[in-house]
């Protein structure tokens, strides 16, 4: 167990449900901290009965809730300024207008699963996609149910692992770090992919139209003279 771990889980024992508020809030603004493996410890001494179980779904889910409220709320609030600036065409910059503007439409059409799944299954990226959200001006009311949704079934997982495995939760974590890393991979993969497949696409396109021009300029030009 890391000193950090231990630190956390001796605060959570001396103080209680406070303290498991305000770790779940600092990780979900953004903190690096290990929420879940907490949890699987609160779980495991809530089945010894030094907690209710029920209490500490309802604490991770609103600290949660208002952590990744206020991430999105630092990405609206600067971020999306970041963005509009490089929107505006005139000066040479690493991101082009055009690429901004196409990322902005694809996380409003498909930002809701980002969401969604962040909260649980890869919750190491959960205040990337806050500030993202907040950053590519993601509607808040759209925002918040897709958070609270994942952000119970971030709480129920670990929480009710680890009263159901009780002393052993500490193997139970170690599953589950393994499990996350293997669907990030796994996600990583299918990424990558999709990029090189579409790049395949974009150049054989690209070819294409040159080819195009290129006979339609020879055929403008007319046969060599002899």
């Amino acid at each position: 167990m890391s000193t950090l771990l231990q630190i956390l889980i001796t605060s959570l024992q001396a103080y209680g449900y406070p303290v498991l508020w305000l770790i779940v809030f600092v990780a979900s603004v953004g903190a690096p901290l290990p929420t879940s493996l907490v949890l699987l410890a609160a779980g495991a001494f809530a089945a010894l009965g030094d907690f209710d179980i029920a209490l500490l779904i309802v604490i991770t889910v609103t600290a949660s809730a208002c952590g990744d409220s206020l991430g999105y709320c630092i990405g609206r609030r600067w971020g999306s300024k970041v963005l509009n600036w490089l929107e505006r065409p005139g000066r040479r910059r690493l991101m082009s207008p055009a690429n901004i503007a196409r990322s902005r439409l694809s996380f409003n059409r498909h930002g809701a699963w980002a969401i969604f799944l962040s909260r649980f299954l890869f919750s190491a990226l959960g205040g990337v996609i806050n500030l993202i959200a907040g950053s590519e001006l993601y509607p808040y009311r759209r925002f918040l149910p897709f958070d609270i949704a994942g952000q119970v079934l971030g709480a129920v997982i670990p929480l009710s692992l680890g009263y159901v495995f009780g002393v052993s939760w500490e193997a139970v974590g170690d599953i589950l770090g393994a499990f996350s890393a293997f669907a990030f991979m796994f996600l990583l993969v299918i990424v990558l992919t999709v990029i090189l497949v579409r790049s395949i696409q974009r150049s054989k396109q690209e070819m294409l139209i040159r080819n195009r021009v290129t006979d339609a300029a020879t055929s403008a030009s007319g046969p060599l003279p002899l």
